[in-house]
């Protein structure tokens, strides 16, 4: 099955607990104001991958990492590959995290909505909203909301994960990132 994609991530300590892969799915059209991942936004930006092939690069590091998050984008705005993606995820042993800016009544009302729900750990969930930014324990905003749907993690384990990274790659590119990203300043 395809999926459209920002970037991945293979290590990230920023995106829930432990060390995570992190997938970023391409396009959203909730369009909440100063958004901090933008280039996400446009539904045919990104890469388009097969998720047999995501699949089979998490099971081979599923010995280094704890689990996935998913984030955006909106990844319920492609809910098939979500759907196979959390499915396969769960059945390889890792858990599952997942972004939205959906609030979790409105996932529930979608037609794929409450089969994605069962195979994920944790959502995050709710629109950013600039002005009751907060940038710790994985909430942007304080009106999102952290829904634990399963007993593999409790909120202390997100008073451990940091507000932001830098990941340096060995091919000198860096990654940053979380709910509070480093932001570079341009000379």
């Amino acid at each position: 099955m395809k999926v459209r994609l920002h970037a991945v991530e293979h290590a990230s300590r920023a995106n829930g607990p432990g060390l995570r892969a992190v997938l970023w799915f391409q396009g959203c059209t909730i369009g909440c104001p100063n958004c901090f991942n933008p280039k996400t936004h446009d539904a045919a930006g990104g890469y388009v991958a097969e998720t047999d092939d995501i699949v089979e690069m998490l099971v081979a590091a599923r010995g280094e990492i704890d689990g996935v998050s998913i984030s955006g984008g909106e990844p319920f705005q492609q809910p098939e590959a979500l759907l196979d993606l959390a499915e396969r995820v769960r059945a390889a042993g890792l858990s599952m995290l997942v972004f939205s800016g959906y609030p979790i009544d409105v996932i529930k009302a979608q037609r794929l909505g409450p089969a994605i729900l069962a195979y994920i750990d944790v959502l995050i969930a709710g629109p950013y909203i600039s002005g009751r930014h907060v940038g710790r324990a994985l909430l942007g905003s304080s009106n999102q909301r952290m829904h634990l749907l399963s007993s593999l993690y409790g909120h202390l384990d997100f008073q451990r994960v940091p507000a932001a990274e830098a990941i340096l790659h060995r091919d000198g590119t860096i990654t940053l990132s979380g709910i509070r990203p480093i932001q570079m300043k341009k000379r």
